[in-house]
């Protein structure tokens, strides 16, 4: 009895020496590689104008004129209602910045008919019958412009909405007889010409609004953006990274442009606390580590990008550089960090979340 009380402790000792075995040989495995993978996230923030502006310039006037051959179809429309300054207040006329638009004549070009055979087939592809379509395709030009002035006549901009070097191609609606779709543009000019000459003014239009929203604008922007993950459960680090990236994602995702981010940074700071740990704990230049704190030099440079702070994110773009496991990434971060901080001093604004009341703006000298 003895002897079997030894030998049931012996296995027993034999099986717990197994398990310590199994889980140091886990552990060290788990330590040896890793990989990331991207955690997606949303944000929503405030675009800045891109381009130097006196900052106390916040209404804006617009005019829109055309040919005198185009003038018919202009009457029927009012293209300068689309047009939006997004942060701006829109005037009737004298607001700080003006801009005037000239749509040019649409102007018909070479004719040519077109045809499309129709086939009908049987199951085993032969053919029973064959049907020949007519169409006529012209071609036609149409220029658009737009210069941009301040009210003290200041030349600020001139935008190339659509150019005559690009030929645009109208195709007519399909007919079984040829004749008809020789002269269908002939006999139905004014209506196609009022419709091409309506769909090229909105495409002009809609081409500066990009354009001037982009270089002055204060728009809302909704953008989609990624962190790194650690991919395997089983690594040590696993549940910690998922919970400082839930922490970061749920506060960013609460931003909004109209917002201010006051008290943000203090609800990151454990997430913060939690990816500078990974630099330090994980200090040596084994590519494990080094892959780690790649992925924690990463989070905290967008973390701050977010947090509206370019000089934090440059400091951890540094890092990310010398770390030295993916240069490339630290040269994107210097200098969306570097733009970043030329975007506020431009505009002696220091955030993109804040609340705009255009009905608060006033023309110049009102």
């Amino acid at each position: 009895m003895q002897q079997n009380a030894l030998l049931l402790k012996s296995i027993s000792v034999k099986k717990l020496v197994t398990a310590a075995v199994l889980l140091l040989a886990l552990h060290c495995s788990a330590q040896k590689s890793v990989d990331l993978d991207r955690y997606r996230f949303s944000v929503q923030l405030r675009s800045l104008p891109t381009v130097r502006i006196d900052s106390t310039y916040r209404t804006y006037d617009v005019d829109v004129t055309t040919t005198k051959l185009m003038d018919q179809f202009f009457m029927q429309s009012d293209p300068g209602k689309t047009i939006r300054l997004e942060g701006w207040k829109k005037l009737p006329s004298r607001g700080h910045i003006s801009i005037q638009v000239k749509l040019g004549d649409l102007l018909p070009g070479d004719a040519t008919v077109r045809e499309r055979v129709i086939t009908q087939r049987t199951g085993n592809g032969v053919i029973t019958s064959t049907k020949t379509m007519y169409y006529q395709e012209v071609t036609y030009t149409f220029e658009a412009s737009a210069v941009i002035t301040d009210y003290l006549g200041m030349h600020l901009g001139d935008e190339q909405l659509a150019s005559r070097s690009y030929k645009r191609i109208y195709r007519s609606p399909e007919f079984s007889n040829r004749l008809i779709a020789e002269g269908y543009f002939l006999v139905n000019s004014v209506a196609v010409t009022r419709e091409l000459f309506r769909q090229e003014s909105t495409s002009a239009i809609h081409a500066l609004n990009r354009r001037i929203n982009d270089l002055y604008g204060f728009e809302t922007v909704q953008t989609d953006d990624f962190m790194w993950s650690i991919d395997s459960r089983k690594h040590p680090e696993y549940d910690e990274w998922r919970k400082a990236l839930r922490i970061t994602t749920d506060v960013l995702f609460s931003m909004n442009a109209n917002t201010p981010i006051d008290g943000a940074r203090e609800k990151l700071a454990p997430a913060i606390a939690y990816f500078e740990k990974i630099k330090t704990d994980y200090n040596s230049e084994k590519r494990h580590d080094r892959k780690l704190r790649y992925g924690a030099y990463f989070n905290l440079a967008v973390i701050y990008y977010y947090l509206d702070d370019p000089q934090a994110m440059m400091r951890e773009a540094n890092g990310l550089a010398l770390n030295d496991f993916d240069t490339n990434d630290a040269k994107g971060f210097k200098q969306t960090a570097t733009w970043l901080r030329n975007i506020f001093e431009q505009n002696n604004i220091y955030t993109r979340h804040f609340q705009i009341d255009t009905e608060a703006y006033a023309g110049p000298g009102e």
